[in-house]
């Protein structure tokens, strides 16, 4: 009896998913996510006044990071050697947040969306934790994949 899921194995038990019978291909994904934050702490990032230095700089360096750990953190994905990670921050004062996109690529056989969302997720929190001081009710949300390529699926985008 085999499960649905892929990573579940036939007993109902954990499985890290063989992909060694799989064929390497290029492959990427694109996540996004939102911090909301109040106007003074988004003028201090944009001004780089903020207390604890280069907000948006550290927290690229984070995303970039985590994406590179991801085998470390979420249970049973693949290690991977990441061929490029980007995190990237648009400033949307207008709607009181920060726009944050992650792209993650590779030549391997597995997709890198968990990558790019733990790039995503870890930028987001990198965030917070440099602007708490200036507005502890900020909020993380909108986390997803936009796209993903690659693979015996090919395309896929939100």
């Amino acid at each position: 009896m085999s499960s649905p899921l892929s990573h579940i194995n036939a007993a109902g038990e954990a499985n890290m998913v063989d992909v060694s019978d799989k064929q390497v291909s290029q492959r990427s994904a694109i996540a996004e996510g939102y911090i909301y934050m109040s106007a003074a702490a988004l003028t201090a990032i944009a001004d780089q006044t903020n207390a604890k230095g280069d907000v948006l700089a550290t927290a690229r360096i984070a995303g970039i990071q985590a994406a590179k750990q991801t085998a470390q953190l979420i249970p049973l994905c693949h290690p991977l050697a990441l061929s490029k990670v980007a995190v990237d921050f648009q400033i949307e004062a207008d709607k009181g947040r920060i726009r944050i996109e992650s792209l993650c690529k590779l030549a391997g056989k597995t997709g890198v969306e968990m990558e790019a969302l733990t790039a995503c997720s870890v930028a987001a929190l990198t965030l917070f934790d440099m602007c708490k001081a200036a507005d502890p009710a900020m909020r993380i949300d909108g986390i997803r994949v936009l796209l993903k390529e690659g693979g015996k699926t090919g395309r896929w985008q939100a």
